[in-house]
């Protein structure tokens, strides 16, 4: 979440310096700035974690690597035009995001649980008791039959195939 609303207020900064708002740009891209930090550190803390899924790491991906530059870029770019052109004075609060989308093909349908199958009572649940699965699930079943390699005949190239490279 903190990575994208860090993008959110990149866009959204990048848009308020469009439109010769550069205080409020500079505020929104330093929000991201903090928010990226966040995400920066979270993805670390993900990437040392123990656990199954031990070879992502979040921190070193070129998404996360890009946001941060980006960020850093465009708020130089917005403080360096604030001093030489705009000279606005800086909120204190960050400007809001439009959630809302009004632009567009396609509304957005919100999403809705289905509703839940009769099927489903609380006895069927009880049943499913993971405590009564068997202890080794390291045991993989044999294959019955052991694939043999077939010997491929030797094939000579030729120097007249008819082909031709232009």
């Amino acid at each position: 979440m903190c990575f994208y609303t860090a993008y959110a207020y990149c866009y959204h900064g990048q848009t308020l310096l469009a439109s010769d708002k550069c205080g409020e740009a500079i505020r929104s891209l330093q929000e991201a700035e903090k928010l990226y930090a966040e995400a920066e550190a979270l993805c670390k803390e993900y990437g040392e974690t123990k656990g199954p899924g031990p070879t992502a790491k979040p921190s070193g991906h070129l998404f996360l690597r890009k946001l941060g530059s980006l960020v850093k870029n465009t708020l130089d770019k917005c403080q360096r035009e604030n001093g030489f052109i705009y000279f606005q004075k800086i909120p204190t609060e960050a400007p809001q995001l439009e959630l809302k989308a009004n632009y567009g093909l396609v509304e957005p349908v919100p999403f809705e649980f289905p509703p839940m199958s009769a099927h489903w009572t609380p006895e069927a649940l009880a049943a499913f008791d993971l405590t009564k699965r068997p202890k080794d699930d390291s045991v993989k079943p044999k294959p019955e039959d052991d694939v043999k390699p077939v010997k491929e005949p030797g094939i000579k190239p030729q120097k007249d195939t008819g082909c031709s490279v232009s």
